[in-house]
């Protein structure tokens, strides 16, 4: 604020000339007002600098010294006319005055000590009755200057209400910091009104900014994308075109979604493709109606609602892909079929490689946005991996290389001790199949009639797009979904299965899964308050089981030879207190030394998998043995 502080002048003179320039010359008397004759004709909105001994007088009458920005702001212009556009004037020496509560608002604003407030909430509620009002005219928009709300320099904060607004006052840390937001938002609103007249809204400080954006263009394709962000930020409170379009690729790929448009470009021919596909995935992924896409398309042509249509089709069913050109599109099939298989730090491994061969359809990209939306691809893209695209360089620009992101899968099989936030892998089972395809596996445990791959989806939406028959019988079927488990592996899994793991009636799928081959097979269920907990592992070959063990709290059972490194004795100490965790984590890590073997975490939690629904995991009963069904009934 001192830059300001020492030259108000210039600041003040600019403003109100860039106002006078934006004024119809031929705009017929109705639509004037009286009040804008004067600042027409002089190209100044402002009024005669106060005396110094004016502005003392006020400070006599308030009782308190001015905050420097207000006071230096006096000195030059006694007043202001236009203050943004709702407040048409400002006052000066003689019409500042306390605003006691005038508006009535306190009583909407407490500060109630046994609310917990805080300082903030303090400030705000006691503002009302001690801030200096500023307002003269305005379109029912309250200024206020508060004594109350003072930083180190001096400054008192402003704050400006108007009820229209639907919102709480919004806080200025000074009148130069109003006085400032008030003119980036003459510049936005004027950009508009100039271009519903068909006019074009131009001057020295739309053409600095308008070259500001083209200069944040190349920094972000340079890997500069925290410069460029602040200052297309800049260029969007001045409502400059282009600036919130390139702004919005950047806050998508940092994971920022809320009140991303992508200003037009998602109704542009040529970056409809690639931009619309994004909030229609958004749409769908939150399980909102596909139609609400359809706010992005103002001004479309009938040719883009067309394609539009069709996009929004893809990403509705799931079968949206995102393509590229060039290196970086071959590299996107190679890792989507990476992705598709579960495998998503080796696929994002791929596309960071290919980056910098990344090449824009046209001047208003800056990134493969439409990553995002593709239903394999664009659960890749975290927030820590959207900072790492952003900043490798691309489309031929040249920039320092960025540390790459950490991977989101640990190895092995451990991770499945820790649960996870969500608490979805408290319990689970699987089967591990060695020198056999994902692909392969439902033509070897598929459920008969039912042996396909369903379309990839997350595990829990899995289930409402692919639930079983219906039928009510015995059978314990497996909706697993499919992937390759580290080299030579394939695995089928099955988050909180909804049967409970009975030695009595328990089929291992990996006898029929092992034909050929080996497999390995692991169920593991929770203690709960009413039963023990239980980890069973069991390996197969060639259909015949070559061991097996089943641990609970009390007892541990076992089958065949099972190797030193999987010995239940030693996993599952019995004077160990915390045997059952720490043994299944054990069991885990054996598991994975033994056969080399993994599973992966993101693809599982928060990524999308083919699957497939499997073979019971039970027997029939045999004669003279019954079961137990349950279901709810719903009046």
């Amino acid at each position: 604020m001192t830059d300001l502080m020492d030259d108000w002048r210039s600041f003040l003179v600019r403003w109100s000339q860039e106002w006078a320039d934006a004024q119809d010359p031929d705009a017929p008397a109705s639509e004037r007002h009286v009040r804008d004759e004067e600042p027409v004709r002089t190209r100044w909105l402002g009024f005669p600098p106060a005396s110094e001994e004016r502005i003392r007088a006020l400070e006599e009458r308030l009782g308190h010294r001015l905050p420097p920005s207000y006071r230096t702001f006096l000195a030059v212009s006694d007043g202001w006319r236009h203050a943004g556009g709702f407040v048409w004037l400002l006052a000066g020496t003689d019409a500042v005055r306390r605003h006691e509560d005038a508006a009535g608002l306190a009583e909407y604003f407490p500060a109630d000590p046994d609310d917990d407030p805080t300082p903030e909430d303090v400030l705000l509620a006691g503002m009302w009755e001690r801030a200096l009002q500023l307002d003269v005219e305005s379109d029912a928009v309250y200024v206020l200057l508060d004594p109350g709300d003072v930083d180190d320099a001096g400054e008192w904060a402003v704050y400006c209400y108007a009820s229209w607004r639907a919102s709480p006052p919004e806080r200025y840390a000074s009148f130069g910091a109003f006085m400032e937001a008030m003119y980036r938002e003459f510049h936005s609103l004027q950009v508009s009104r100039s271009k519903s007249a068909g006019a074009e809204f131009v001057n020295a400080t739309t053409r600095a900014l308008d070259a500001s954006v083209e200069a944040a263009r190349l920094d972000v394709l340079g890997g500069r994308y925290e410069r460029a962000s602040a200052s297309l930020a800049e260029a969007i409170a001045y409502g400059r075109p282009r600036a919130t379009g390139l702004r919005d690729q950047i806050r998508r790929l940092l994971g920022e979604t809320y009140l991303v448009s992508f200003d037009g470009l998602t109704a542009d021919p040529l970056y409809a493709p690639e931009f619309l596909a994004v909030p229609a995935a958004e749409d769908v992924w939150h399980h909102q109606d596909r139609p609400s896409s359809a706010r992005h398309l103002g001004g479309a042509s009938d040719e883009v609602r067309e394609a539009t249509d069709e996009i929004l089709r893809q990403v509705g069913d799931g079968t949206f892909r995102y393509t590229a050109e060039g290196p970086f599109g071959r590299a996107v099939e190679e890792a989507r079929e990476l992705a598709r298989w579960g495998d998503g730090d080796a696929a994002w491994r791929i596309l960071r490689a290919a980056l910098p061969e990344w090449r824009p359809i046209g001047p208003e990209h800056l990134a493969p946005v439409g990553l995002c939306a593709d239903p394999l691809l664009g659960p890749l893209i975290t927030p820590e991996r959207g900072r790492e695209l952003l900043a490798t360089p691309r489309a031929g620009q040249r920039g320092d290389t960025p540390t790459p992101a950490a991977d989101l899968d640990p190895p092995g099989l451990a991770w499945l001790a820790e649960g996870d936030p969500g608490n979805f892998l408290t319990s689970y089972r699987f089967v591990l199949v060695e020198s056999v395809e994902p692909a392969e596996l439902p033509g070897r445990i598929g459920a008969p009639g039912d042996a396909v791959l369903n379309a990839p989806t997350t595990l829990w939406d899995s289930r409402t797009r692919f639930p079983g028959n219906g039928t009510v019988t015995w059978e314990d079927e497996a909706l697993a979904a499919v992937g390759r488990a580290g080299p030579g592996w394939s695995f089928a899994f099955e988050a909180a299965p909804v049967g409970r793991f009975d030695e009595r009636w328990f089929v291992s799928p990996g006898m029929a899964a092992s034909r050929g081959t080996r497999a390995v097979t692991v169920w593991s269920e929770p203690s709960r308050a009413h039963r023990p907990g239980v980890f069973h592992l069991s390996v197969t070959e060639d259909g015949e089981e070559r061991y097996a063990f089943t641990v609970r709290a009390t007892s541990v059972s076992g089958r065949g030879s099972v190797p030193a490194a999987l010995d239940p004795d030693r996993l599952f100490p019995r004077d160990d207190a915390h045997a059952e965790g720490l043994g299944e984590r054990r069991a885990l890590e054996a598991l994975a030394a033994e056969f080399g073997v993994r599973l992966p975490r993101f693809a599982l939690g928060r990524g999308r998998l083919h699957s497939f629904r499997t073979r019971p995991w039970n027997r029939p009963p045999g004669p003279g043995e019954g079961y137990v069904t349950w279901g709810v009934v719903r009046a």
